[in-house]
């Protein structure tokens, strides 16, 4: 019998993606999709016709904690890093409706600005990533299971975490800075990076934090697509679903393809804006981190902290391998993009 997969975030642009990856290799599963109202599901209901939905607010427990007892695997995407009323609700529902002998599994997306704690903690901004602050999510395992209560997405990690039993099998991925246009049928647009394009093309000139020598990993958005269905895949073999390495309280994924650095992509999009005539030179600009803060844009505070963590755990029992292109050849389509939906003339 084919899985029943519930799936929170399909409207959005990392779930969007990962919904599209999983569905089109497997038509034939049966999904029930958790989006806010109807409106919001005509979109995609119009290009999968087949899917389910289930309706709420992330603040709807009980419809959430019923869609998780009935599903075989729980896809968690909406807000699913820091929402804490959603995540106990799946952990309620899960535990409810699975035993040991029909365990549900639980594939939940956080992020990596879990290992900014250091950088904000001591007031680092666009300093330099320090050896000791990289993670690894293979050999350096137990330290992820330790970072402090304090640092970003911590809470919701450890309620995922504290779900994991005999009828309960999690799996967080975190990854870092999603690059790439989505294939989702609702939001194509990632947030650190098209933030920090619209910031120069709204300011004339790209900030960089401080000195400008903070760093992220990246990762494509096809490639952390191709991860996702590597992990439902994982939940229907027999030599994978039940490795602790892979589900369970070890099964803390990184998914890094390459990495930045903050004030390199400032300079590549000052000089793709002022290439394609919508700046009128290549500026950038060195800024403090309340600055960028102020400019409202989501995730601009980001820019001046690191975030490096080692991917080596899907390689390893996945085989996992990103093969998408490279954040730099993205750079030229991504600033034409935001200027066209600034409404920005070329000069």
């Amino acid at each position: 019998m084919a899985p029943k997969i519930f799936f929170t975030g399909a409207t959005g642009y990392v779930g969007g993606s990962m919904f599209a990856q999983v569905h089109d290799a497997h038509p034939d599963y049966h999904f029930t999709l958790f989006v806010r109202n109807e409106e919001r599901s005509k979109l995609i209901a119009a290009k999968y016709p087949n899917v389910k939905f289930a309706y709420g607010s992330l603040y709807d427990s009980a419809v959430i904690e019923k869609a998780a007892a009935e599903a075989d695997i729980v896809i968690h995407t909406a807000d699913s890093a820091d929402d804490v009323p959603s995540a106990k609700a799946i952990a309620a529902g899960l535990a409810a409706g699975h035993t040991p002998e029909n365990p549900g599994y639980w594939i939940h997306l956080s992020g990596t600005g879990v290992l900014t704690w250091y950088d904000i903690q001591h007031k680092r901004c666009g300093e330099a990533p320090i050896p000791e602050e990289t993670y690894n999510d293979l050999s350096g395992v137990d330290r992820l299971h330790n970072i402090p209560d304090a640092a970003f997405h911590r809470d919701v990690d450890k309620i995922v975490q504290a779900a994991n039993s005999e009828s309960v099998k999690t799996l967080i991925i975190s990854p870092p800075t999603i690059y790439g246009i989505g294939r989702g049928p609702v939001n194509t647009r990632s947030v650190q990076i098209p933030n920090l394009a619209r910031a120069a093309l709204q300011l004339g000139y790209a900030p960089i934090v401080g000195a400008g020598k903070t760093e992220w990993d990246n990762v494509h958005v096809d490639d952390l697509a191709d991860l996702f269905l590597r992990f439902v895949d994982a939940t229907q073999d027999p030599s994978k679903r039940d490795n602790p390495e892979i589900f369970g309280l070890n099964g803390y994924f990184f998914a890094r393809q390459d990495y930045h650095k903050w004030s390199d992509l400032s300079e590549w999009i000052a000089e793709e804006a002022a290439r394609q005539g919508y700046l009128p030179a290549p500026a950038t600009k060195s800024v403090p981190q309340e600055e960028v803060v102020a400019t409202g844009l989501l995730a601009a505070a980001t820019w001046g902290s690191n975030s490096k963590g080692e991917s080596e755990r899907a390689k390893k029992y996945l085989g996992w391998e990103p093969k998408s292109s490279v954040l730099r050849s993205t750079i030229s389509e991504l600033v034409r993009r935001e200027a066209e939906s600034l409404g920005i003339s070329k000069s």
